[in-house]
């Protein structure tokens, strides 16, 4: 058996199992694909179907039985394969997870690699707060990405400096770890926080994906969503059943830690129907990202003055 078979054999068994993705995958196949190369200690970028991937000897006994155990415990656990290999990837960009934090795979990333934010900032954009940064995925990408937007170097603005925060002091480590591996602790502060931190900003640009899942949507979520940190999932957490209890304090604060031309983008997935119910004459900006138009928003500072 060569490495091509023993995918279509893994992902007919995830199949089989009915496991769920959404964790960096969106089908068996690539799950599948994920695991086995992982497993063998291969790069995950590796090309099946080039001569020299055709020309190699069956695989092992050993490895197969290496790649067996690996695929029984996705099955038998329902973790998310990124906890399992202990990284994820957004936007082509690695990170560390394990269960401390929630897998990342926020669409704010999108925004942030491919410009859709630039028509919001300016060369005053200094102080960004990445809100609910968990493992710190978005706080990382946007140090990396802005530096570029502003061409710094021939402008001679200063680096944008990130604010990261998080009520979980578990996250915060698993956070940290990140900021280290891309050397980027110089001009990411990772603070805990209950909410908006109260000793920075303000804040040009704040990031949130926040706990926003509804009371009837954490009932419907897979168990592999259910090994993630309940606290970064769950949006109900003070009683109410529209996901939006963290989001009514967040909005009705904001405003006073952001500058004046300053924007929020928040992330709500699936739960727009109530937050609009939550706010029908909020002014909102709607962005469009590979999941669609009704994922992400953007509200600025006089949106937020005037709601």
């Amino acid at each position: 058996m060569n490495i091509a078979q023993l995918i279509d054999v893994c992902a007919q068994q995830l199949e089989k199992a009915g496991v769920a993705f959404g964790h960096g995958t969106t089908n068996a196949h690539d799950e599948a694909t994920w695991l086995v190369l992982w497993r063998l200690g291969l790069p995950l970028d590796s090309d099946l179907n080039a001569p020299e991937q055709q020309g190699k000897p069956a695989l092992t006994m050993e490895q197969q039985v290496l790649v067996a155990a690996l695929m029984t415990e996705r099955i038998s656990s329902r973790k998310p394969a990124a906890y399992l290999t202990q990284e994820a990837w957004l936007q082509g960009v690695p990170f560390y997870v394990d269960e401390r934090a929630i897998v990342p795979r926020s669409l704010i990333a999108e925004l942030l690699v491919d410009g859709s934010l630039d028509y919001w900032l300016s060369d005053q954009t200094h102080q960004v707060l990445d809100l609910c940064t968990g493992n710190g995925s978005l706080a990382v990408l946007a140090a990396m990405a802005w530096p570029d937007v502003h061409v710094l170097a021939a402008l001679n603005y200063p680096d944008i400096r990130v604010t990261a925060s998080d009520i979980s002091e578990q996250a915060l480590e698993v956070a940290r770890i990140n900021v280290d591996k891309h050397a980027l602790s110089s001009r990411i502060q990772l603070l805990q926080a209950d909410g908006l931190p109260h000793n920075a900003g303000p804040f040009v640009l704040i990031l949130c994906n926040p706990p926003y899942v509804s009371a009837s949507g954490m009932h419907k979520l897979p168990p592999e969503y259910l090994r993630e940190p309940r606290l970064a999932l769950d949006g109900n957490t003070s009683g109410s059943q529209d996901g939006m209890d963290f989001i009514r304090p967040l909005l009705a604060q904001a405003a006073a830690h952001m500058r004046e031309n300053a924007v929020l983008v928040l992330e709500i997935g699936n739960e727009r129907a109530h937050f609009e119910t939550a706010y029908p004459r909020l002014e909102a900006v709607w962005l469009e990202t590979s999941a669609g138009e009704d994922q992400v928003l953007l509200l600025t500072r006089q949106s937020l003055l005037k709601a």
